[in-house]
């Protein structure tokens, strides 16, 4: 975790102290979670970038305390340049700003102890009646007693009695270490001594398995808080249970990049399953002192798409070549809209969920695809189908270009506007949302992306090595059901257009290429070289049931006769 006690021998937590003598650090170390420390730089910066604590509060408004280490708050400054996120950046989303402050007052490297210690006494301070308190600490409380560098361990377990003392290196000190449980009646009597409310949550869960269940190994820290609030009477909120039981129910690749860099820390996509569960703990806890703090949630029920009488659902997703204005008889049309035209609609309902100008990137980040995922029961079956906008700027304001592979690649970018983004590859994107199809039991179908309205050497152009090639790597890593449809179009629009040789002379060639152009674009595309007119859509909706008869696939029994 984060290096917080390599050089501090004295802390007081307040805002003109925070900068003093924190910059002058080792190399980082490997802890004993076999975790390197990511935050080397400047302890400085990590503890001024946290609020001071109170801060944030509205005139008489309660504020809620997040205390934690680098799963609630990660890196340096807290904001994702590392690729790493902490829960509690999440967690104020689900809580109305204007009744309630969230404060993440976490910082990496932070045991039960050291937190205690160092960090606490400032929050404690700023207390007052009504306000909440969340503990969920513990990933670092095991090590040495009184290590330089460190000195963060406590006693295992919630014995009121046990006690170690020593001398500690770190802040030179005769010093006593309690243990895991006594610790947490210390915050409980302090927050209820202000007149605040505590609450108890366990860890989030790590990366790591039971070699006998083969499930998400629980951590004993449960155990020993789950206890102590039973015995103290606060609030339990088992986080550990709930993220583990929902990475039970994913594929190990989808753990996987529910974490980044170790087994510990996660990604965005980790710190935002943790906020969530943390958040419908309380909201569906049936302990009554949470009565309050509910009544100051703006918890949404998940978005999805309404089920259809017992009807199978085909979802279809893509950009504008998929969804469009879809109104006008002499505008734009993405094909999906006139999927009616090759479905029998008696036997399966056709949902677009596509959206115009989404790469894979930018559907996932804004929540289309969770609508589309939230909503898969058994037997659904999805099309998933991008490539125009996907290779785009990837900085820029749109924030939708990925990196052009098939292969499980990523990287850190700083984007145009300040914010920072873990961007995946072009196949990891589809493996993504093919792997969570079948996790709902739906089956996934990958399809090419439409011919555009280009006639390079008098011939539609064939983007197969590029997209096409990403698209059967996809599919041969996968296994993946797999509808060509750019090439069923292209030969359509080839049988009808093309010409077998162009004249030896340039400018008529360049001539003719343009008279073909212009001929198809008529008929099948509309305004640019992209988008298809009503007939083009139709053209694609057919290449697309074609693609599924040659299949066999199991979609198309639900054609038209």
């Amino acid at each position: 975790m984060n290096r917080l006690l390599t050089t501090m021998t004295m802390m007081g937590l307040v805002l003109g102290a925070w900068a003093q003598a924190f910059d002058n650090l080792p190399d980082p170390i490997e802890d004993v979670n076999k975790v390197v420390d990511n935050t080397p730089d400047s302890i400085a910066k990590a503890l001024m970038s946290r609020p001071k604590p109170g801060s944030t509060r509205k005139g008489s408004q309660p504020v809620m305390f997040l205390v934690g280490n680098s799963t609630m708050r990660n890196g340096t400054l807290g904001n994702g340049n590392n690729g790493q996120w902490g829960w509690g950046y999440y967690f104020p989303k689900y809580f109305d700003a204007e009744k309630i402050a969230v404060e993440n007052q976490a910082l990496g490297g932070m045991s039960t102890r050291t937190f205690y210690t160092d960090l606490w006494p400032a929050i404690r301070t700023a207390l007052k009646p009504g306000d909440w308190v969340v503990v969920s600490i513990g990933h670092n409380d095991n090590g040495e007693f009184f290590d330089a560098r460190r000195a963060r361990a406590v006693i295992p377990g919630v014995d009121m009695d046990t006690c170690y003392i020593g001398f500690n290196q770190r802040t030179q000190k005769q010093d006593t270490v309690y243990s895991y449980g006594r610790y947490l009646r210390k915050y409980i009597r302090e927050i209820r001594a202000k007149g605040a409310n505590p609450i108890l949550m366990s860890l989030t869960p790590r990366n790591a398995y039971d070699e006998k269940t083969g499930k998400i190994v629980r951590k004993p820290q449960t155990e020993w808080a789950a206890y102590v609030a039973a015995t103290e009477g606060v609030p339990f909120i088992d986080l550990n249970e709930l993220s583990g039981k929902k990475l039970d129910s994913f594929s190990h690749w989808k753990v996987d990049y529910h974490f980044l860099g170790d087994k510990i820390h996660t990604s965005k996509f980790g710190a935002e399953m943790n906020a969530e569960s943390a958040a419908m703990g309380i909201f569906n806890s049936h302990d009554s002192k949470l009565k309050p703090l509910k009544a100051m949630m703006a918890v949404d029920i998940p978005f999805k798409y309404i089920t259809t009488n017992g009807k199978p659902r085909v979802f279809f997703t893509g950009d504008s070549t998929v969804k469009n204005a879809d109104k006008e008889d002499d505008g734009m049309w993405g094909w999906a809209s006139q999927a009616s035209t090759v479905f029998d609609e008696s036997k399966i309902a056709l949902v677009n969920a596509a959206r115009a100008g989404r790469s894979t990137r930018s559907f996932i980040r804004e929540g289309l695809w969770d609508k589309v995922y939230n909503s898969l029961q058994p037997g659904d079956f999805v099309t998933i189908q991008f490539g125009h906008n996907d290779i785009c700027p990837i900085t820029d304001a749109k924030a939708r270009g990925v990196i052009a592979s098939a292969k499980d690649t990523m990287h850190v970018y700083k984007l145009d506007n300040g914010t920072y983004e873990v961007v995946y590859s072009f196949g990891w994107y589809l493996k993504k949302m093919i792997d969570d199809c079948r996790e709902k039991g739906a089956t996934p179908i990958l399809v090419s992306l439409t011919p555009r309205n280009e006639w390079p050497g008098g011939k539609v152009e064939r983007r197969d090595g590029s997209y096409g090639k990403w698209y059967r790597e996809v599919v041969e890593e996968t296994g993946v059901e797999f509808v060509d449809l750019h090439n069923i179009s292209a030969d359509f629009l080839d049988k009808k257009f093309a010409k077998k040789r162009l004249s030896d002379d340039k400018e008529k060639a360049k001539a003719e290429v343009a008279a073909i152009k212009e001929k198809a674009g008529a008929k099948y595309f509309k305004k640019d070289h992209t988008h298809t007119s009503k007939l083009g859509a139709q053209m694609n909706a057919k290449s697309f049931a074609e693609g599924l008869k040659r299949n066999g696939s199991e979609l198309a029994k639900y054609l038209k006769k």
